[in-house]
């Protein structure tokens, strides 16, 4: 089945920069989908949006109705989906849970994160006519130690047959994570599909970032990461003014009443 969406993100590579970025809402997903490729749904709202340690405890509901409102927002972007941890353990259920989120979302593709042993996993999931973003490198589903990852000859060389493999399988694009910059260049020059980049160089087909973090909404702010804006100060100040407002009998006024 040909989409036209997947199909402008594969023919970018090496012409123009892939943009992605999270929405959890349609608050967000409305104003990124005038600027971003990609509009990722990403199992980090866990930590985000929940407070969660880690990503683990997220599941397909919860992802489901995070995507769903999001997609009320998103009219040009590629719509993407985390399948989260423990959805995709078997081929069966991979397939059974992708097919869920596409049909409850109307996503574009979903993202599963690989090990050597999930490859099958992918292939699967593409030939159940839904496309799959993979993602290799720091995955927080499977590791719980932060490192960067390709950072000798020997761990280049796992990433980069990962990589083929999940290339072969048919994924349309992979994350790159907190990949070393010489191991990110070399696998994206050796892949014909696009690798996103984050905390992984320039060399990368695209980035991707949590907006919130970029906003300065999280308090994440790890070396990869850039604040483009500082959303929290603006926030405060607002909510500052209406208490001060309230208090003093400055809000509501007449034309704020009926």
């Amino acid at each position: 089945m040909k989409n036209v969406k997947i199909d402008k993100i594969i023919k970018k590579k090496n012409k123009s920069k892939l943009i992605c970025l999270t929405a959890y809402s349609k608050n967000f997903s409305k104003i990124l989908d005038g600027y971003c490729d990609i509009i990722l749904v990403g199992d980090s709202l866990a930590n985000v949006l929940y407070g969660m340690k880690n990503t683990h405890q997220i599941d397909v509901e919860i992802m489901i109705r995070h995507a769903q409102s999001v997609k009320a927002g998103v009219k040009k972007s590629l719509l993407v989906v985390d399948m989260p941890k423990n959805s995709y353990l078997t081929t069966a259920s991979a397939q059974k849970n992708a097919k869920l989120i596409l049909k409850k979302t109307g996503c574009d593709a979903i993202k599963i994160e690989n090990t050597v042993k999930n490859i099958n996993i992918v292939n699967a999931i593409v030939k159940s006519n839904i496309p799959v973003m993979g993602h290799i490198g720091f995955t927080p589903q499977f590791k719980k130690k932060f490192k960067v990852e390709g950072e000798n000859s020997k761990e280049l060389k796992k990433l980069l047959n990962l990589a083929k493999k999940i290339e072969e399988a048919g994924a349309f694009s992979i994350v790159l994570e907190c990949i070393n910059k010489k191991s990110s260049k070399k696998i994206t020059q050796e892949i014909k599909i696009p690798t996103i980049g984050i905390g992984s160089s320039q060399y990368c087909d695209g980035q991707v970032l949590v907006t919130d973090d970029i906003l300065g909404l999280s308090g994440f702010y790890p070396r990869f990461v850039k604040k483009y804006a500082n959303l929290d100060q603006i926030i405060k100040s607002a909510v500052k003014n209406f208490k001060k407002e309230v208090q003093k009998g400055i809000f509501p006024k007449n034309i704020n009443s009926f």
